[in-house]
């Protein structure tokens, strides 16, 4: 039985998208700090794709990292502009080539007794994890970068998909760089 679900995670072609850039921020953990940002983005027309925030390894800053999409010649101005905030202690565009940038993805999905071996096939083949199951469902657990978690959703799809939970992209520098 195969069903085509269009939930918020459905991919998109990336035309469609315009240019998508990394940026990981570095803030002090203080209310209203995510706002400003945002605020910046806006002005620019540019569009958050994803967002991830947490704190630091001290409760006193958080990391942000942030996928926006927009015009690729106004990205040296946000990025100045962002690093002029009061509580961003710095901001930085990362690229596939500087860092290693992963998503997490939870989805669930129906599979009775005759589906079940076939979803545990896909769950294997992109080195997932099946985190919960019960007699006719299951929720599997994948990590990795983009167009995997892409690809990992387009193959669920001929299962009864009841719903997709995804990370948004977290990066780290490589080698001895500081995120």
């Amino acid at each position: 039985m195969s069903k085509t679900i269009v939930t918020t995670d459905t991919p998109i072609e990336h035309a469609t998208r315009g240019a998508s850039n990394t940026l990981s921020i570095l803030v002090n953990n203080s209310p209203g700090v995510l706002m400003r940002i945002c605020q910046v983005f806006s002005r620019r027309a540019y569009n958050i794709d994803s967002l991830v925030v947490s704190e630091g390894r001290t409760g006193a800053f958080s990391r942000m990292t942030i996928d926006i999409s927009g015009n690729p010649q106004g990205l040296e101005q946000i990025i100045k502009q962002v690093n002029k905030l009061i509580d961003v202690i710095h901001c930085f565009e990362h690229t596939a080539e500087n860092s290693v940038v992963r998503e997490m993805l939870l989805v669930k999905i129906i599979a009775e007794k005759d589906e079940r071996s076939a979803a545990l096939q896909v769950i294997e083949h992109f080195a997932g994890k099946t985190v919960d199951m019960s007699p006719n469902s299951m929720i599997a657990m994948f990590t990795g970068t983009t167009s995997k978690i892409d690809a990992v959703v387009l193959m669920l799809g001929q299962f009864e998909v009841i719903e997709t939970i995804r990370t948004g992209k977290v990066v780290v520098a490589r080698g001895s760089q500081a995120t």
